[in-house]
């Protein structure tokens, strides 16, 4: 993977809104989708499925049902997905850290493989994690984070949504480019994880913005910067990690498109054309902007599967 930016990925239903998304062999879907979301509810992929299963429901006529199943850092989700009967009715959520770095964390073992049991499809958001702490941590800037980190090395610690998951891989990169050692707390999504923070059980987050943004804003925690270098037009106000006091740190990932290996070609395509349409759509691009959150459409299929290899260690 890449030291300092990495891609992710996620799924979106978005792409069923202008597709009617036939199942496998054309035959079209007469039941439920299924929208397996990897964390859970509350957190930044559940917002995202939720937003966009409400957007795709009234074009395809059908119920979109989101279901939260969480572990592993999205893992869990994943498997469901990839083992998935071949009727072309399920579509899950995927964070790229689970794709392209969790196969190869140590300790980790997965049960599917992800080159070849899940396809990709194409990239939905961007979305940046942004750097909060409690109101009772003892810093207010990044400098005084690094400082207290050093002065108690394992004592602070830093709540993620889970194990191989993006925040808790800028908190690994922020040890590494830091030189700190401030201790991983992993929760199950991003929503039981801000929460550990705003009661002071954990002292930082490295949370993406759906999560952490309404609670910034309601003054339940502090925003120290984003996790980008410079300052992101999709949460202004937030200073970027270079002004901040940290210039070599910079990481930031999206969402994407993901479905079981028994999807063809064609299938494939189909839901890429058709999310490609939908993220143009105005008023999508305002509801992603409210959550802190950028379209991510890219060229083609192969452009995003290549993306991904490429991301991977």
């Amino acid at each position: 993977m890449k030291r300092r930016t990495f891609v992710g990925a996620a799924t979106s239903l978005t792409a069923l809104g202008t597709l009617g998304l036939p199942a496998v062999g054309q035959a079209k879907i007469t039941g439920d989708v299924r929208f397996l979301c990897g964390f859970a509810p509350g957190g930044n992929a559940d917002l995202l499925c939720r937003l966009v299963a409400e957007s795709a429901r009234p074009d395809i006529g059908q119920n979109i049902i989101v279901e939260n199943k969480t572990g592993a850092g999205g893992f869990i989700a994943n498997e469901t997905l990839a083992n998935a009967p071949p009727d072309g009715r399920t579509i899950g959520l995927a964070a790229m850290a689970a794709m392209c770095v969790s196969p190869v964390l140590p300790g980790l073992k997965l049960p599917i493989n992800v080159d070849t049991d899940m396809t990709p499809i194409g990239p939905v958001a961007n979305v940046y994690n942004m750097l909060v702490f409690a109101k009772s941590a003892p810093f207010r800037t990044v400098p005084e984070m690094i400082e207290a980190a050093k002065k108690n090395p394992g004592k602070l610690n830093f709540a993620s949504s889970g194990n191989g998951s993006s925040p808790h891989l800028s908190g690994i990169l922020f040890n590494s480019v830091a030189e700190v050692d401030i201790v991983h707390i992993p929760f199950k999504g991003g929503a039981p994880a801000v929460q550990s923070v705003i009661a002071g059980d954990t002292q930082v987050i490295y949370g993406t913005s759906p999560v952490v943004l309404p609670q910034v804003r309601g003054g339940r925690v502090r925003a120290l910067s984003i996790t980008t270098q410079k300052e992101s037009l999709a949460i202004p106000g937030i200073m970027g990690m270079k002004e901040a006091g940290l210039a070599d740190y910079d990481i930031s990932f999206s969402f994407g498109l993901y479905a079981p290996s028994s999807w063809s070609a064609a299938e494939v395509q189909k839901v890429f054309d058709a999310a490609v349409k939908v993220l143009k759509r105005p008023e999508m691009r305002e509801k992603l902007a409210t959550q802190g959150m950028d379209p991510a459409p890219n060229a083609s299929p192969a452009d995003f599967k290549a993306a991904n290899l490429r991301e991977a260690p």
